[in-house]
Order: C-alpha cells, then structure tokens, then sequence
C-alpha cells in the first residue's frame, strides 16, 4: 500500500502507531474481544471478493497476469494482507494483496486509462454489491418464522458489521489519491497535460494521503457519505421487503 521511496521507516512509525492506538481503543471499549471476533468475517469477505474482482475484471479485459499468479479464485490466503487485515479489523479502514497487473496485455480497443479504470472501480463496486446482498440476507432472515434466540443474533451482528465494512471499504478506496482505486478512476477522466502532471507528482498525493488519514480528516469527510450509502441502501431493501 505505502510504496515511498524516501524516509520509508517514518512512514511505518506512524502506521504503527496508529495501528497500536486503533488496538488499545478497540480492546479497551466494551465488548471489545467480542466485537473483534464478530468482525474477522466481515473482513475476510470484503477484503477477498475486493481483490477478486480487481483480478477477475482484469482477467476479462485481456491481462491473464492475475490468473497467473494465482488470484483468480475466492481464497481469503491470497488476497488477505496481515497488515491491512489487521487494520481494517480495528480502525474500520485497510486493504487487500493488492492485485498486480500488466496494463500492455488489456484489450486495445479501449484506451489503457479507460481499462485500469474499471479495473480500479470493480473492487469498490463489488462491496457495494456485498453490502446490498448481505442486506437482503438481513432482512429475510428476520422473516423466518421461528428465527430468534442467542443464535439469531449473533448472526445479525455479524451480518451487520459485515455491511458497514464492505460500505466503508467501497467508500474508502473511492478516494481519489494513490494509492487508491479512486486515483486510477480519476485519471481516467483528466486532461491529458494534467495526467502527466498527477503521474509525476504522485509522491506528493502519497504524502497528501497519509495526512488525510492521520489528522482523521478522511474519517470526517467520508462519515456523511458512508451514511447516506448506508441508508439509501436500507431504504431499497426496506421498501422491497414492504411489498411482501
């Protein structure tokens, strides 16, 4: 994820501490262990069908390099990195193995800016589409007669923490800053003089990044956001279950 090539150790310092703080709040707030334990699922889904998306569309648009490294399947072992895993576990926000690819091999009767780009956007969409079926799961669980006790709700927390960390994973990586999907979604759509210019300036965006995320700015910016996803999404599915 961090790909700095100057003052690298700083960069882990800080990550390490934040990773740290993120721990000792999770583990010191109630039911902390509990609600570890009722993420882990959520996580491994979110961050696998991510990754498998990246690689499957990639797939499709011509590059066989994911297949080759063995990406295009549903193991969480290939996809999951420990780091990101850990943080995405205990600060709501983290990343996959990302997914190498060789834009030369995409299909050439699209421009290579165009396929990376919806390479780039099928990871975020692809929580999206999780949280709204894992929504559906919710709902119509709740409609099986019987359906109730310890069990029931165990599930419904798991169900649920799922949904908010596959939204706030989509969410998150539409960012448009590198290292995430949203800066290769941008790019796309930017002049070509101004291309060049974010190519050759991307360390910078890469500090502009970390500063996003240290001060908790991004968590402030995007909180309305995940918010209004959230509950435009509970709305369809509310509405849906309404008719029957």
């Amino acid at each position: 994820m961090f790909n700095f090539t100057f003052d690298n150790r700083t960069v882990w310092i800080i990550v390490a501490i934040m990773l740290l703080v993120g721990l000792m709040t999770f583990l010191q707030s109630e039911n902390g262990i509990l609600g570890l334990l009722f993420t882990i699922p959520g996580v491994l889904i979110a961050i696998t069908f991510h990754e498998f998306a990246h690689a499957y569309v990639a797939d499709k648009l011509g590059d066989t390099t994911p297949r080759s490294q063995g990406r295009l399947n549903l193991n969480p072992l290939k996809h999951i990195d420990p780091i990101g895993f850990v943080f995405l576990l205990v600060a709501g926000f983290g990343w996959g193995k990302p997914v190498q690819i060789n834009s030369r091999n995409f299909d050439r009767n699209m421009p290579l800016t165009k396929a990376e780009a919806i390479v780039a956007a099928a990871g975020p969409i692809m929580n999206f589409i999780l949280a709204f079926v894992l929504l559906i799961l919710s709902y119509a669980l709740l409609r099986i007669p019987g359906f109730g006790g310890q069990i029931a709700y165990i599930i419904q927390i798991i169900l649920s923490y799922a949904i908010v960390i596959n939204i706030g994973l989509g969410v998150f990586n539409l960012i448009p800053l590198p290292p995430l999907d949203g800066s290769k979604i941008l790019i796309h759509f930017l002049p070509y003089n101004s291309r060049q210019w974010f190519w050759e300036n991307e360390k910078i965006f890469y500090i502009v990044f970390l500063l996003f995320w240290v001060t908790g700015i991004s968590g402030t910016l995007l909180t309305p956001i995940f918010n209004a996803v959230l509950a435009g999404m509970d709305f369809i599915v509310g509405s849906l279950f309404s008719l029957f």
